[in-house]
Parts: C-alpha cells; structure tokens; sequence
C-alpha cells in the first residue's frame, strides 16, 4: 500500500500553493494516472513521492507518505544530468538489481524490450541514444529493482508503436501499485483504472483535485455529464432569482413611491406603508441568504487557447516545399547506416509524419532535413527538437526569451500570449529550466507563432501536453495554414494531424497512408 496523507506543496519562489490537503491511498492492483494542465505539479509530485529531497530546492513540503516495505521505482521524465555521460554499461551496473539477474534473465528482458542482446554492455553514451532507447533503457533498469510501486512520468515519451503496445501490457500485468503521468490518450484509455485529477482554478489560484475509480473514458463522461447537470442547475436557479429580483424590484420601487407622496396629514398611511416597507426589506435580507444557497456554476480549469500561424504562414497547394534526396543515412557518430536511398517529396501545406521503430534514424533524419531547410531564404521554417534545451536558454525566463525588440508594447503582447497558455503572472518571470516540460513546449510553440514560420519541422510535437491539452494541439497543427514535417508516435496525432504518412527503415522513407 502507497499513502499520502495531508499534503499541501508550495512553490517556494511565489508562495502558490500547487497541491493542497491531498490525500490519497494506492493499493495492489491500481493503476493511477495523473491528468491535469501543464505546471500544475504532476511531476513535482510524482518526486516528493520518490523521493522529497528531489523537491526541496524549490518547494516546501508539509503532509506525510506511508509506504512501508514497498519497494519504489522511479522512472524520470528526462534523463537524469548526471546518466547523460555515463555509458550503457556503466548505467545498469551502477542499479543494485543488475549482478542479480543471470545472463539468460538480461536476454530475456533485451528481447522483451525488442533490444539487442548486448545492449547493457554498450559502451554508447546514454546521452547518443533515441528517445526512445532511453525511455526502454531506464524502464528496464527501473525493472531490475524489482519494485512494488512503479512511479513512471511520460513513460511513453518517444517510444514507438510497438513498444507503447508493450508497455501497455506490462502496466496492466503489473501486479502490484502503478502510478504514471501520461499524455497518451489511448494509453490512459488502455491502461488507467483510476483517474487523479489535479487542477489549479480561479486563475492558478486555487489547487483542487479529483480521485476517481474508473476508466478514463467513464472519468471524462461522468465529469461531463455532473458538469452539464449542475450548470443546469444553476442556470434554473439563476432564471428564478432574475423573476424574483423583478418582482422584488417593483415591490420596492411602489412602496418607496407610496411613502414618498404620502401626506404628513396622514398618520396612519405612513405608518402603514413604513410597516410595508420593512417588511419588504426583510424580504431583501431573506432574498441574500437564498442567493448564498444557489447552485453555483461549475468550475473547471480552463484549456489552453492558441492559434499557430496566421495569412502570412499559409502555402499554395501546388508549390513544393521540399524535395530532399540521401543516399546513406548515418548515425551521428558516422558508425552505421540506418537507411539507404532516402527520397521525401512536400507540396503546400501537406502535414506530413514520419514513423519507424525506436533507434532506426527518425531523429537524425529530422535533424539533418532541419539543417538544410533552415539555410534557405524562399521559405521560413521553425524547428522542435526532441530536446527542448538545445533551443531554450534554461536560465531566461519565458518573456526574457520571446522578446527580441525589448518594446514594451511586445512585451505586453507577449505576456498576453503567455496568458492564453495558462501561465500566471509570476511563471512569466520564472528561469524557463524551472518550467515543466509542456510548458518548455508551450514557449517553443508561441516562439513558432511569433515567428510567421510557414514551415515547422516537430520531433513528438505532443510529447509533454496534458490529454487536456493534446486536443487542443493537435487541432492547432492540423489548422497550422503552412507545411507540417513531424515525428510523432502518439496514435491520436498521426490519425488526427498527418495527411501523408512515412514509415522509416533500413530501405529509406516507405509511403503507408496518404
């Protein structure tokens, strides 16, 4: 059993409170998803739990865990700064769990995650791997602790259609404590039996969660449907109170006229209307505690408003944007070919997907296709690397970065786009390396739109994005007016966004929905 009891988090740097009075029990068998906005403290949570000196620089802790003898595994939504240099091999022996399994059990569990047999003693750098080889690398060293409470954040992040197949099934075969953040609509769908919720309402102000035992699919309709009924509800209520008010009103206004003209001559009127007239205030009084007991109208947080590109990013349909031809597709390190014969044709404003298993080049690709787009002046491209801190000054803050004139009228403008992506006052302010990642995403997005960049070029565009948000993401890339290349596996995105899907292999670019 996992328990948290009577936690409230603060952020040290503004004093908001991000989690309040949060209670929670996990037992065996459940498998808990954490929704809510980008910011709103998932992942910080996931930390405290794993470990609370991961939090204590920039929040202050108050509430207890009680996990006993359960062993936890904690899987981290980037890589570690201090795993980066380190080798393969030098990473799994550094885990406790690795000298305990025979060679026979380390092959078992390389083919399981579709690796070579070899793979823990490569002497390749963490840091050189895909995305999704790391994702693979650190569950499985996850794996070797043998825990009984998995804390996973993102495990989908940047792993590929089999292998998210795969991970499904080992979350559901799990038969002890699962607790992961996710934006993977299918895989919350596929996976979750029990939904935590966590939100910020009244403008960030506010922390509010929701625990539910049920499916996501059943979470989301429920919620819908308790939404829809009480704003019913406090509509009627509110129909009522405005035929009341009126009555009320004209009550009042004719007793005050009464009283108004009535002559001192008569006594006895006065008294009579002045009796009326604190009877109607009464009235009033009773009218004030009725409405303090009305319905209120359901509050939910906010999604995220944005439009990405505007007239001047839109392509004609017949003008070509790309015609890129490689004979060899290398790694970065020039050791091995991924593919051969690699030909990409895009016209107008084509959406156009790449998809392959992990480690077979996709990146790389991007990459390389990026370098050349960007040195031509006949079109305007923006690139989202997989990494956002190859293109983010950690240290500037969200405004600092974006601002490229210093004008106070931009930076006004900037701090209202900010404001559409839910980011309050004080998060414009904070060192971008202190931001989660879907709102790190969020600044490289906005930094697109400002740009008037008819071409984007996105690695997992939808990575790090809420199921809240990924909605919202994906109709915006999908109404983006310009051309569109991306590598993506999130199932939604290429079903959702993609016009024109690739599949990348050893034998190049493979044509398998258009």
């Amino acid at each position: 059993m996992l328990q948290i009891s009577k936690l409230t988090l603060t952020h040290k740097r503004d004093l908001r409170t991000i989690l309040s009075d949060f209670n929670m029990v996990l037992n065996y068998g459940d498998k808990a998803v954490m929704i809510g906005e980008e910011g709103n403290g998932k992942s910080t949570l996931l930390k405290w739990i794993y470990n609370s000196e991961m939090t204590e620089e920039y929040i202050e802790a108050e509430g207890e865990r009680y996990s006993g003898k359960e062993r936890l595994a904690y899987l981290p939504q980037e890589l570690e700064q201090e795993n980066r240099s380190k080798t393969l091999y030098e990473f799994f022996s550094s885990k406790a769990g690795f000298f305990d399994l025979s060679p026979k059990e380390l092959a078992a569990l390389s083919r399981k995650f579709q690796l070579d047999e070899g793979f823990f003693y490569s002497e390749q750098k963490m840091e050189s791997l895909s995305g999704g080889e790391r994702i693979k690398a650190q569950l499985m060293a996850a794996f070797m602790e043998q825990p009984t409470v998995l804390l996973l954040d993102e495990p989908s992040n940047d792993i590929d259609i089999d292998t998210l197949e795969l991970l499904e099934k080992m979350i559901n075969d799990f038969p002890y404590i699962v607790l992961f953040i996710s934006h993977d609509e299918v895989l919350i769908e596929n996976t979750a039996n029990m939904i935590i919720h966590i939100e910020q309402v009244q403008r960030k102000t506010r922390s509010r969660y929701t625990i539910a035992h049920c499916s996501y699919a059943e979470y989301v309709k429920n919620r819908q449907d308790l939404f829809a009924h009480q704003e019913q509800l406090a509509q009627n209520d509110r129909r009522e109170k405005a035929i009341r008010d009126e009555k009320y009103r004209k009550v009042y206004e004719s007793v005050a006229k009464a009283l108004s003209s009535c002559s001192k001559q008569a006594p006895a009127v006065a008294k009579n209307l002045k009796d009326k007239m604190h009877t109607v205030k009464a009235m009033e009084k009773r009218f004030e505690r009725e409405n303090a007991e009305m319905t209120e109208m359901p509050e939910q947080e906010e999604a995220i408003f944005f439009k990405l590109g505007n007239k001047e990013s839109e392509i004609p349909n017949g003008k070509t944007v790309l015609e890129y031809s490689l004979d060899e597709l290398r790694t970065p390190d020039n050791e091995k070919i991924l593919a051969r014969d690699i030909f990409l044709r895009i016209r107008g404003a084509e959406k156009v997907c790449i998809i392959g298993r992990n480690g077979c080049g996709k990146t790389t690709l991007l990459k390389k296709i990026a370098e050349s787009m960007l040195q031509r002046d006949d079109i305007r491209v923006e690139y989202m690397p997989q990494t956002y801190e190859n293109l983010l000054d950690i240290n500037a803050t969200p405004i600092d970065f974006l601002d490229t004139t210093g004008e106070k009228a931009d930076r006004t403008r900037i701090r209202t786009y900010l404001g559409s992506l839910k980011y309050t006052a004080d998060e414009m302010e904070h060192p971008i390396g202190e931001l989660s990642g879907g709102q790190k995403a969020k600044v490289l997005l906005l930094k697109m739109s400002l740009s008037k960049a008819n071409v984007l070029i996105l690695d997992e565009p939808t990575r790090n994005f809420s199921p809240l948000s990924g909605p919202v993401i994906r109709k915006m890339i999908a109404a983006f007016p310009g051309a569109v290349i991306s590598i993506s596996h999130d199932r939604k995105y290429i079903d959702e966004v993609s016009t024109v899907v690739y599949e990348l292999d050893e034998r190049g670019l493979t044509l398998i929905a258009e």
